[in-house]
């Protein structure tokens, strides 16, 4: 007979080692921890102009039908979006946020043996999905702060079958060119599927000189690709997790089959789809971040601090000298920033482009933490 009372469930061995993904601190969470009534945050790449008012202004309309399950295949937002993205609408998914993706791509084509490669310092997600679908993580140092892509194709083995690029890369907004993934499309055995995780591809694409390349075009090729992308940055509609993916219509199908019923809601499939509509908010937001950026980067690297080049809406900024102090100083001053210790880049801080005065308060707040911790 079992003893009475709760009995503490060993963890699964296969999640053994296995780290937790942890977002930024949220402003109202260091509001109470810290005692300030005023918080800036910059560390998840939000966008700082708020959502799309058409976005706003859809929903409205759409609260109402709340009761209703919402269209589990998405079928408007995937016809909007392969018109968009000028694919047919069977190359098109929809998940719950990016990462809902992320995750869907491995369980569909990772089987028990099958291993993924993956950079050391990119996205936390491809690893820590991979680990836990899996464990077979084939792993890769950066190089230059970015991937090393001709390195990731020697790891690739006869089991590989995913191979991640974030482009430009989460957390370093650097980026690789269009030749370097030619190349590596070209080196990779048929049976991989490249996964290009472009969230941040508004932002990037183009800026003058920096050869980036557009995911797209090899899935319109038919090259063995699925290209990720998000509504929560440029679009301003984080809070609703809506994201989607790109590929040929055997991918999808596959991706299809492991998705849960109902993966978006009725809400974000609303809003993404005026979202879509508005050029307007997205150019506002493109001009904000660019000029922002130029600004805080320039303002940064006066003050003797390397900031790496960066295609996204975030700059990565090593600091010289161990971040963790630099990252909590700024925290007691009520400035939200992203340490990347977990990316194995202990000196190094992303930080979010935000509006002109939130910018303005992380440099006199970093003022006065570096002349603390130096």
């Amino acid at each position: 007979m079992k003893a009475s009372g709760p009995q503490a469930l060993p963890r699964p061995a296969h999640l053994a080692g296995l780290d937790r993904y942890e977002p930024g601190r949220p402003i109202e969470e260091v509001q109470r921890e810290l005692g300030l009534a005023d918080v800036v945050k910059l560390a998840s790449n939000e966008n700082p102009l708020g959502p799309s008012p058409r976005a706003v202004a859809a929903l409205t309309g759409a609260v109402s039908k709340l009761h209703r399950y919402p269209d589990g295949p998405a079928r408007a937002l995937r016809a909007a979006l392969a018109a968009e993205l000028r694919v047919g609408p069977r190359q098109v998914v929809i998940g719950n946020g990016s990462t809902d993706l992320i995750d869907l791509v491995a369980r569909a084509f990772l089987g028990p043996e099958d291993n993924a490669v993956i950079s050391e310092g990119a996205f936390a997600r491809f690893r820590q999905v991979v680990l836990a679908r899996n464990g077979h993580a084939r792993l890769v140092p950066l190089r230059n702060w970015t991937h090393d892509l001709e390195a990731m194709a020697a790891a690739v083995d006869e089991r590989t079958r995913l191979l991640f690029v974030a482009l430009p890369n989460n957390p370093t907004g650097t980026w690789n060119r269009r030749a370097e993934v030619d190349r590596l499309l070209a080196a990779l055995p048929p049976e991989v599927l490249l996964v290009l995780d472009q969230a941040y591809f508004e932002y990037a694409a183009g800026t003058p000189g920096a050869d980036y390349p557009d995911g797209l075009e090899y899935v319109r090729q038919g090259e063995p690709v699925v290209v990720l992308r998000t509504f929560s940055k440029v679009y301003g509609l984080a809070g609703l997790r809506i994201g989607y993916g790109a590929a040929a219509p055997e991918v999808i199908e596959a991706v299809d089959l492991v998705r849960e019923p109902f993966n978006s809601n009725s809400l974000g499939q609303v809003a993404a789809l005026a979202a879509l509509a508005d050029r307007d908010h997205v150019e506002r937001t493109l001009e904000l971040t660019r000029t922002e950026k130029e600004t805080l980067g320039r303002d940064l690297a006066a003050r003797g601090l390397r900031v790496l080049p960066s295609l996204a809406n975030f700059l990565c900024v090593d600091v010289g000298r161990p971040a963790a102090p630099v990252f909590r100083g700024l925290l007691r001053r009520g400035v939200i920033v992203r340490p990347l210790e977990p990316y194995g880049l202990p000196t190094a801080l992303r930080i979010s482009i935000g509006a002109r005065a939130e910018n303005a308060r992380l440099v006199a707040a970093l003022d006065e933490v570096l002349s603390e911790t130096a």
